[in-house]
């Protein structure tokens, strides 16, 4: 998948600048797809340039205007284009894993320090389930009454959630063996 696609599933959503088109990618397409501001707004010129989107100045009560971009029929052919193309699965390329695998040709201080960086990267999935449980209530209130749209974006907001569920999970696996391979010396009591 490439940001340009990322935008115009966003912008066929709701029209939008490129301020507005970051703060999405913050706080919802960011989920799945990531992207600085500088790289939206490159893409963006890059996008403007090949007629896929078309921008209008839109005038702000005391603010500079603002450039609101919209897709064009070219933008929305090029992603039908791609939405009906295949879809090749994606590698996988996970250093921690890695980490852990080697594990076993390192000492229990070396085991030690990976079970804080596991603790460590676990916290961070767990912040990223605690995000996306908060943007679903938020979002996505009344699950029953979701038009097409709505269901979609739903769908891939439960996988995020099931995949982080499903990392968590493993992350306590993890830290289970890791604690089993070493575990605390306990001083004798004479």
């Amino acid at each position: 998948m490439s940001l340009e696609h990322a935008i115009l599933v966003s912008l066929l959503e709701r029209p939008a600048s490129g301020y507005d088109l970051a703060r999405r990618f913050d706080r919802s397409i960011g989920r799945f797809w990531t992207a600085t501001h500088q790289q939206i707004y490159r893409v963006l010129k890059r996008m403007a340039a090949d007629a896929w989107i078309v921008g209008e100045e839109i005038g702000q009560d005391g603010l500079p205007d603002k450039k609101v971009w919209s897709a064009t029929p070219a933008g929305r052919a090029a992603l039908i284009a791609w939405l009906r193309a295949p879809v090749q699965p994606e590698a996988v390329r996970h250093e921690l894993a890695v980490k852990i695998r080697g594990a076993a040709f390192d000492d229990p201080a070396g085991r030690a320090a990976l079970v804080a960086e596991v603790e460590r990267y676990r916290a961070d999935h767990e912040a990223t389930l605690a995000g996306y449980l908060a943007g679903e209530r938020g979002d996505f209130p009344d699950p029953d009454v979701l038009d097409a749209r709505e269901s979609l974006q739903h769908v891939v907001l439960r996988g995020g959630i099931a995949y982080e569920r499903m990392v968590l999970a493993w992350l306590d696996d993890v830290l289970a063996t890791l604690r089993d391979l070493d575990p605390p010396t306990r001083k004798a009591t004479p």
